[in-house]
C-alpha cells in the first residue's frame, strides 16, 4: 500500500465514525456538469509543406461528457475533516479512425479519447478521484485528487473532461491577507484519459522517441495582497530529475476617471534538476526541448527565463489588452507535461499555440465585448491576435501567429437558465518546421445540475 492510499484509508476510517457530526452532512454539496464538446481541426499544410507527415488532414471527435463533484463538510472538533468526489464520464458521440489520430501507440490518447488497441477511440472513459482533506483553523490539508491552479502548475480543462493530478497539498490564511500554499504531485490523469501517468516535460514526454518521467513534483509560494488593488505572488516548483522553477507576479488594477487599468507581471527563472543537469541523464532521456546548436554538450537542458506583461484597459462593455512575452535562454518554457493536453500558466497560451518556443518574443492584443448593455445578456465576444518572432532554429529566426474568436452565450432565465453556449475558431499558421498550420473550431453546450 503507498502512501497515499494509506492516508487516504486512515481519513475514511475517521469519518466513518464522524460522519454524522453536524457540518459534514449539513455543508455537503454536490453537482452534475454535463459538457457537449465537438472539435473539429484542418491541418492545411501537411502535404503542401511534409509537415508533421504523420498528422492527418482532418482531426474531428464529438462528445458527451459527465463530470460529478460532490464535496462535504467538516466534522466538528479542532481538527475537522472531510471528503471530495470527483466523478468523471467521457461518451464517444462520433469519432472516426481517420480523424481520432493517435499520434504513437494504443496506450495515448487522441484529440478527445482514449485510443482501443486497434487504433480506433474508445466508446467511453471514465474515472473516480477521492480527496480526504482536514482543515485546523484557517489551514486545509488535501490529499487524493487535485486541481490545482497555480503559477507552477497549472490543470488543464480544454477538452471533454479536466485533466486531474495526484498528491497531497496544504494551504493556510492564518495570516491577514496572506495565502501560503505547499504540495507534493505523483501522477497526472489526462484530459482524455482514465489512467494516472508519473510527470513529464516537453522534450521528454509520450512524445519523445525515448520518454523519461517523475514521480516527485514539489511546490510551494505565497500571494500576499499588499492592498485591495496590488497582489504579488511568489512560487517555486522543482520536478524531480529535470527542472526548477522560480516564478515572481504582480497584477494591480488601476482606478482611472473613466474606465480602469489592470497590469500583469509574470517571470520565471527555470534551470537543470538531477538527471537533466548531467550529459549522461539527458543522453537517458530526461531532456528538455528547444534549440542548440549541433555538438553543444548542453543540448536537452532546461535553460530558460519567460517574462511578460499584460495590460487590460476596461470601460464599460469594451475591454481591450496590449501585452508581450519574452523567451529567454536555449530551452523551450518548461511546465508539466505528459504529452496528451497540458497548460501553462503564461498570458500566451491560448486556444492552438502555446508561443513558449526557445528565443520567441511574441505580441499579444485582445478586444472583449459584454453585450448586455445592448440589450443581449449572457452575451460575450472575444477577438485574440499573438504574434510571435525571433524563434531560434537551425535554419534561422522563424515566426507564428495565431488569430482566436470567442462566443459565449448563456442563458438568463425561462426552463434553459444555465446553459451554456460556446464556440471557439483558431487560426494558426507557423514557419516552425514542426508545427502544422491549422484552422480549429470548438463548440461546447454545457450546463450545471445543482444536487444538493
Amino acid at each position: 500500500m503507498n502512501k497515499s492510499t494509506l492516508a487516504l484509508a486512515i481519513a475514511f476510517g475517521i469519518l466513518t465514525q464522524q460522519a454524522t457530526a453536524a457540518g459534514f452532512i449539513e455543508d455537503s454539496k454536490a453537482s452534475l456538469g454535463l459538457r457537449n464538446f465537438y472539435i473539429n481541426t484542418d491541418n492545411r499544410n501537411v502535404a503542401r509543406d511534409n509537415k508533421a507527415a504523420t498528422t492527418p488532414n482532418k482531426q474531428e471527435e464529438w462528445g458527451q461528457g459527465l463530470i460529478f463533484n460532490y464535496s462535504s463538510g467538516y466534522t466538528e472538533g479542532t481538527v475537522g475533516v472531510g471528503v471530495d468526489a470527483l466523478g468523471l464520464l467521457g461518451v464517444k458521440l462520433d469519432s472516426g479512425k481517420g480523424t481520432h489520430y493517435n499520434p504513437t501507440s494504443s496506450s495515448y490518447s487522441g484529440t478527445v479519447f482514449p485510443t482501443e488497441s486497434n487504433g480506433e477511440a474508445v466508446d467511453n472513459f471514465s474515472s473516480l478521484g477521492v480527496t480526504g482533506k482536514a482543515k485546523i483553523s484557517k489551514t486545509e490539508a488535501r490529499l487524493g485528487t487535485l486541481l490545482p491552479k497555480l503559477p507552477v502548475v497549472t490543470y488543464n480543462d480544454g477538452r471533454l473532461l479536466p485533466q486531474t493530478f495526484e498528491g497531497g497539498q496544504v494551504s493556510s490564511n492564518e495570516i491577514d491577507n496572506l495565502t501560503l500554499i505547499g504540495g507534493q504531485l505523483e501522477h497526472a490523469k489526462g484530459r482524455s484519459s482514465s489512467n494516472s501517468d508519473s510527470l513529464s516535460i516537453g522534450g521528454a514526454n509520450n512524445r519523445s522517441r525515448n520518454p523519461q518521467f517523475s514521480n516527485t513534483f514539489y511546490y510551494a509560494g505565497a500571494d500576499y495582497k499588499i492592498s485591495k488593488d496590488l497582489l504579488a505572488q511568489y512560487y517555486y516548483g522543482n520536478l524531480e530529475d529535470f527542472y526548477r522553477q522560480h516564478f515572481l507576479g504582480l497584477t494591480h488594477t488601476l482606478a482611472l476617471p473613466a474606465g480602469s487599468l489592470k497590469s500583469d507581471l509574470r517571470y520565471f527563472n527555470s534551470s537543470s534538476d538531477g538527471k537533466n543537469s548531467s550529459l549522461s541523464g539527458r543522453n537517458e532521456g530526461f531532456k528538455s526541448s528547444g534549440f542548440w546548436n549541433a555538438g553543444d554538450r548542453h543540448s536537452g537542458e532546461v535553460d530558460n527565463r519567460t517574462w511578460s506583461g499584460l495590460f487590460t484597459y476596461s470601460l464599460g462593455s469594451h475591454a481591450l489588452s496590449a501585452g508581450y512575452q519574452q523567451v529567454a535562454g536555449d530551452s523551450n518554457f518548461p511546465y508539466l507535461d505528459q504529452g496528451d493536453g497540458a497548460t501553462a500558466y503564461l498570458i500566451t497560451d491560448r486556444q492552438i499555440g502555446k508561443f513558449a518556443r526557445a528565443g520567441e518574443r511574441t505580441w499579444l492584443s485582445e478586444y472583449a465585448y459584454d453585450f448586455a448593455k445592448a440589450g443581449a445578456p449572457g452575451l460575450k465576444a472575444v477577438i485574440t491576435y499573438l504574434k510571435g518572432e525571433h524563434i531560434d532554429s537551425k535554419t534561422g529566426d522563424q515566426s507564428e501567429w495565431e488569430r482566436d474568436f470567442r462566443l459565449d452565450y448563456a442563458v438568463q432565465g425561462g426552463a434553459f437558465k444555465g446553459v451554456g453556449f460556446s464556440w471557439r475558431n483558431a487560426v494558426l499558421r507557423s514557419s516552425v518546421a514542426t508545427q502544422n498550420d491549422q484552422d480549429e473550431n470548438r463548440l461546447i453546450v454545457s450546463y450545471t445540475l445543482p444536487l444538493l
